[in-house]
């Protein structure tokens, strides 16, 4: 069985200034910058034969051309003390959607069951420890905020199998699909 998820990883005019906003909150694990990605579907535990199927089915997702993504604001997941992770936005885009439409479509023509929660769109920064301090991660909130980057091409995705380890999930591409 491996873990398989989609995703755009980000064009580095994206990823740097993120980097540079991965500071000042204790109990942050920060992501590294390689593994900065928005997720377009995410598929869990599949078999070999099954991520073959999907593999297949993600060609027929490829399609549209090129597009631009820009991200906006910050946030997190959780409330109070039960924060578990601070993320970047992404500013609304029509044909983001639709891919992630059709990377979800793929799936469940390769026999998938997807999660059924609506699609948000973002970059997760860093996970939380249980005992980060609420009043720390508002004021960090506070201060990223503004957050908004001018667009940047996005004209590929990416298949990735995600390996759980104790220092968070390692991603490793699997397959690339051409927009």
């Amino acid at each position: 069985m491996i873990r398989l998820f989609t995703a755009l990883s980000l064009p580095p005019e994206l990823a740097e200034p993120l980097a540079r906003r991965q500071t000042g909150l204790p109990g942050a694990r920060w992501r590294p910058t390689e593994a900065l990605h928005v997720t377009l579907a995410f598929y869990g535990e599949v078999g070999e034969r099954t991520a073959d199927d999907l593999a297949a089915e993600l060609e027929r997702a490829a399609t549209g051309g090129p597009f631009a993504l820009s991200l906006s604001g910050v946030g997190a997941f959780g409330e109070g003390h039960r924060t578990h992770a601070v993320w970047a936005g992404v500013a609304p885009n029509e044909r983001l959607n639709v891919l992630a439409g059709r990377c979800r479509a793929a799936g469940e023509r390769a026999g998938l069951r997807l999660e059924t929660r609506a699609y948000r769109p973002h970059v997760t920064l860093a996970y939380l420890k249980p005992q980060t301090d609420p009043a720390r991660i508002g004021a960090w909130i506070t201060g990223h905020n503004l957050l908004e980057s001018p667009p940047a091409r996005i004209d590929r995705f990416g298949l990735y199998s995600s390996v759980l380890t104790r220092d968070g999930s390692h991603y490793e591409l699997e397959r690339e699909y051409l927009l």
